[in-house]
């Protein structure tokens, strides 16, 4: 770091501590007119003519320099009428520097944005988040108090924007009936204003939100005069059908099948604030594939987020400290229904599904064999002021003879603008096949402090051995897990470096009984610079106990990533260090190896409506030259993968999106359990959407692999070298259209 930086650093950090980083000011508030007539968005183009509505401005920035006032001048006009809110956004820059795309909804970050944030029951726990961009694509999500902000959330809204002679201008229509709120006749709701500006880092709001309060909703403006408005009876149904033909290759060789399915979902709102869904026959496949990750020589599952519409929806309902409900290990309902809702300082959830597809895959000496599983899951949470509560939640999953059902118990408690507390305690109940009844206990516990400045958490959980969760995420079991973080942050104001961050990470894990079975410490830095520019260099040291042997093993990484041009996005990260082999050849202990792994992606956008995307995966594991108990020399394995993606943008509503995925697994099958493997696939999306739930998908996916085939009825009898055997084809068309009542 260089000489001239660290006083100024030092002196930022004493006075950010002794102060407690906190300003507290009186929050403003909004009066909103009703208006007679809705904006026009082409009457605003030239600057001239001033929209309806109460004027915001003064904008003051949150990052990069927390509080003072916005690089650019956005000015914002509040109306409402009987059944829209509108927001008319006028937002002065130099034209040639706004970046804006045609793209596909959601597909905006990395432009110029605006945004519109609305906590509809003004009590600072949930907000929604509309986000435009200056052609007015959109993006939507919800962020809650304690929560990771969920971008899954979609609903039905209406906005557009334009280029102009001094910056852009933006109209947002809000319709009352995509939104959920009391049905008090007087509405106060907490507002926030945004705007976003890549090439500088910047985010600037009115009211000021301050990184220094460890609360969003806390510092919303209070927005009044909202009469006389009502989502109303809100009946939405959204019939789709499903139309394929597939040929799969099998252990007995080809199978082709074509299939026609039609279902409906259905949506009521009760009371305004209660919202009720069913599903007949629904269908739970996926559009869009998972994002590629590496998963061989894993000892622990990997994640990957869930991406079908009916399980996305008001999914922070049933969210816990510990995830109790992962919806992808719901595979193939039959039917579904859910409610969730907000009423008198409650917020409840619960769901009601079968799944087909366990026993399905069930061997066929299992009397479970094509039996559906049932699914329920409730969650029930009391607020109470201060942005503290206390919640429960219960899963059931029974299939035949078997179940587990879990139950647990959570809070969390605010004690000031900085530090939280939360906790967790959970029981399992399992019963096996065969009869036999398990039972076990979880508990979590969390101290965290946030701010601009400082940040720091103390994280517990312990797992019993016999605790199960069916339907949630819970990678490991038999540990008792402390994990303690420290981080801080300087920001640097009219320098090209924005902020520098120094974090130290450590913790250990015993068995459930006491022995130790890991040790880590973390420490890592992270430098921000303008153009939305980061580095970030870390390195672990990690003592870890597998397979009854212990291993003291060691990683460093640097990482680099860049959107200085707006037409280019850029991210690389190299590791290297000490790893071990998990899965062995047969006959081989685990052993301690050397590893390097690599990751790169570069997003092209040559054109405002084609964006390319590249991303390349790289890990490989060889033996160390000396020591480690293994085998002295060779390479144990290398995995490559490669995604190269595109998307053209031929209007707001229509696209065309290509994928080429190309993976090999080349293992030393003397050294480690893994099969040579290569595979190649095409996957080639035709989209038409006209919102989240009236669209038209068209698409073909090719996958091929290495194997050979035997005659004459072309079933695999062994790996070859090349991706050249099909072994997954698949045409399809899949229609849903929106009825709104």
């Amino acid at each position: 770091m260089h000489r001239r930086y660290l006083g100024p650093l030092l002196s930022a950090a004493i006075l950010q501590v002794l102060s407690g980083g906190v300003v507290h000011a009186e929050l403003p508030s909004l009066s909103i007119p009703r208006v007679s007539e809705p904006p026009v968005l082409s009457h605003y183009v030239d600057g001239t003519q001033i929209p309806p509505g109460v004027r915001v401005s003064g904008f003051k920035q949150r990052e990069p320099g927390d509080g003072l006032d916005a690089q650019v001048e956005t000015v914002v006009y509040l109306s409402f009428d009987r059944k829209n809110l509108y927001a008319v956004y006028i937002c002065r820059d130099d034209p040639s520097k706004v970046r804006a795309n045609l793209t596909k909804r959601e597909s905006i970050m990395g432009d110029d944005l605006v945004g519109l944030m609305l906590d509809t029951y003004g009590d600072g726990r949930r907000a929604y988040m509309f986000l435009v961009n200056p052609l007015g694509i959109q993006m939507d999500g919800v962020t809650t108090e304690g929560q990771d902000d969920d971008f899954s959330y979609d609903t039905v809204w209406t906005s557009e924007g334009r280029r102009t002679g001094f910056g852009f201008v933006v109209l947002i229509a809000m319709p009352f009936k995509s939104l959920r709120f009391s049905n008090d006749a007087t509405q106060t709701w907490g507002v926030a204003l945004a705007r976003m500006v890549p090439r500088t880092n910047e985010t600037s709001f009115w009211p000021y939100i301050t990184r220094r309060i460890a609360s969003f909703g806390k510092q919303l403006a209070r927005l009044e005069g909202l009469e006389e408005i009502s989502p109303g009876r809100n009946l939405l149904a959204i019939p789709y059908g499903n139309f394929a033909a597939d040929r799969v290759l099998s252990e007995e060789g080809y199978v082709s099948d074509r299939s026609a399915r039609v279902g409906i979902d259905a949506k009521a709102v009760i009371r305004d604030a209660v919202t009720v869904d069913a599903t007949l026959n629904p269908d739970f496949s996926q559009v869009e594939s998972d994002e590629p990750q590496v998963t061989i020589n894993r000892r622990f599952e990997v994640f990957f987020p869930e991406k079908r519409p009916f399980f996305i929806e008001n999914a922070s309902y049933f969210e816990t400290p510990v995830n109790l409900f992962f919806s992808r290990r719901v595979a193939g309902p039959k039917f579904g229904g859910r409610v969730t809702g907000k009423a008198a300082g409650w917020a409840f959830g619960g769901l009601i599904v079968n799944d087909e597809a366990p026993g399905k895959r069930a061997d066929a000496d299992d009397p479970r064999r094509d039996q559906t599983a049932g699914i329920a899951v409730l969650r029930v949470q009391r607020d109470f002021p201060g942005q503290s509560h206390v919640g429960g939640i219960v899963t059931d999953r029974e299939w035949g003879t078997t179940a587990n059902r879990v139950y647990g118990v959570d809070g969390r408690w605010r004690m000031n603008d900085n530090w939280s507390v939360r906790a967790q305690g959970v029981g399992s109940r399992t019963v096996l096949l065969g009869g036999a009844d398990v039972a076990g206990g979880l508990f979590s516990a969390e101290l965290q402090r946030e701010g601009r400045g400082l940040d720091y958490s103390a994280r517990y959980l312990q797992v019993s051995p016999d605790f199960r969760t069916e339907l949630g995420f819970v990678r490991r079991r038999d540990i008792r897990d402390f994990n303690t973080e420290v981080d801080y942050t300087w920001h640097m104001e009219k320098s090209r470096v924005q902020s520098i961050g120094v974090n130290l990470e450590g913790g250990a894990i015993w068995e459930f009984a006491g022995g130790l079975q890991e040790w880590s410490i973390e420490p890592a830095v992270e430098v921000q610079l303008a153009g939305q520019t980061e580095i970030d260099l870390r390195h672990w040291n990690i003592f870890e106990r597998f397979a009854g042997i212990d291993f003291r093993r060691h990683s460093t990484r640097a990482a680099f990533g860049t959107q200085w041009l707006s037409w280019l996005n850029f991210e690389t990260q190299v590791e290297w260090g000490t790893e071990i082999n998990y899965y062995p050849s047969e006959g081989l202990a685990p052993f301690l190896a050397r590893a390097r792994s690599a990751e790169a992606g570069i997003t092209i956008k040559p054109w405002s409506r084609l964006r390319l995307d590249q991303s390349y995966l790289y890990s490989k594991l060889d033996t160390r030259e000396s020591g480690g108990g293994g085998p002295t020399r060779g390479d144990i394995f290398a995995n490559h993968i490669l995604r190269m993606r595109g998307n053209y943008q031929f209007t707001r509503e229509l696209s065309i999106r290509a994928i080429l995925d190309f993976e090999a697994i080349l293992p030393n099958e003397s050294l480690v359990d893994l099969e040579r493997e290569r595979r190649f696939g095409l996957d080639v999306l035709v989209t038409y959407l006209l919102n989240p739930w009236t669209a038209v998908y068209a698409g073909y996916t090719d996958t091929y692999e290495n194997w050979r085939l035997g005659s004459p009825i072309q079933r695999p009898i062994g790996r070859s070298e090349s991706a050249t055997t099909s072994v997954g084809r698949q045409v399809f068309v899949k229609v849903s259209y929106l009825l709104r009542y």
